[in-house]
């Protein structure tokens, strides 16, 4: 078993983001998991990400206020503890419309040729 203290969590820099801070919770570590990895991004009012996609899929799950995804463009309202998986090479955005903080968890598997 792999503990990590979130105090001890490392921010990232997600590429194509804007008003984030995102912090690893899990993986790129010795010990820690081998298929994907766990992040938590915290997005500001007017925060986002996108227009893109990646070659693999995602997971987000919103544990504090609202997130609006949007895919083929049509909107998708997340609030908490609501979650959606984003499949590979699928376009999406990502704003937060609120005037909260977003909270939210991202799985993602590991790129090929990492770990």
């Amino acid at each position: 078993m792999l503990v990590k203290r979130f105090a001890d969590a490392e921010p990232y820099d997600a590429p194509n983001h804007h008003g984030v801070v995102g912090l690893r919770l899990q993986g790129f570590e010795d010990g820690g998991p081998t298929n994907q990895w766990v992040g938590l991004s915290q997005f500001l009012p007017g925060g986002g990400a996108g227009p893109d996609s990646t070659p693999f899929e995602k997971i987000y799950v919103v544990l504090d206020g609202e997130m609006t995804v949007i895919i083929d463009g049509e909107e998708t309202v997340l609030g908490a503890y609501d979650s959606c998986t984003i499949a590979p090479d699928e376009v999406r955005e990502i704003v937060n419309r609120s005037n909260r903080v977003c909270t939210m968890l991202v799985v993602i598997p590991y790129p090929p040729s990492t770990k």
